[in-house]
């Protein structure tokens, strides 16, 4: 059950995938055998074939970054099933739009008290 990485117990996949463990897992690096869910979030929601495709695709530098977003999107996914990542964008574009309204409000209420009659002249 040991891996050829540096760590001496099976990674999080590979307990998932082969419960016996392998010698060379792709995944080894970045599902520590100590955060099981993780994995299990990622493979069901973007299978665990489609992941190893993008890891070979992918430089080893680019690897850690992709993992953390994959997992936050499949958490998110799996918590927002209709949605997921879309939803949340959605919600902050709309809290953008109304941070953008108060603003403008703010400035027109700023510019009258600075000169009431200039603002009143261009009504």
């Amino acid at each position: 059950m040991k891996m050829s990485s540096s760590s001496n117990s099976t990674c999080a996949a590979c307990k998932f995938l082969h419960p016996k463990g392998t010698q060379e897992c792709v995944f080894a690096s970045y599902f520590p055998p100590d955060q099981p869910a993780k994995f299990a979030s990622v493979h069901k929601v973007f299978g665990a074939s489609n992941v190893a495709k993008i890891f070979n695709e992918l430089s080893t530098s680019r690897r850690e970054d992709t993992v953390h977003t994959l997992a936050y999107e499949a958490d998110v996914r799996l918590g927002d099933l209709v949605y997921g990542c879309v939803g949340i964008i959605s919600s902050l574009l709309q809290e953008i739009e109304l941070a953008q309204t108060k603003a403008e409000i703010a400035l027109l209420g700023a510019a009258q008290l600075v000169d009431p009659f200039i603002y009143n002249e261009q009504k």
